[in-house]
């Protein structure tokens, strides 16, 4: 999975630690979906998307398998 958090975050002037402040959750929990070393679950994608007031499919896209 690919994911839009950093372009979203940055755009925002928001810092890693400022996110997951505003949301809840650790900073080391943003870096690890921001890298894809983390799936996030249901209820902390809403809350991002929801946060910059976009769909979490903005935010979230599969990556195709052939």
């Amino acid at each position: 999975m690919q994911n839009q958090i950093a372009k979203y975050r940055k755009e925002a002037s928001l810092s890693q630690q400022e996110l997951a402040d505003l949301i809840a959750v650790s900073r080391k929990t943003i870096s690890t979906v921001e890298t894809a070393r983390f799936t996030p679950s249901v209820i902390i994608a809403l809350k991002i998307a929801r946060h910059f007031n976009t769909s979490v499919e903005s935010l979230f896209t599969l990556q195709e398998h052939d």
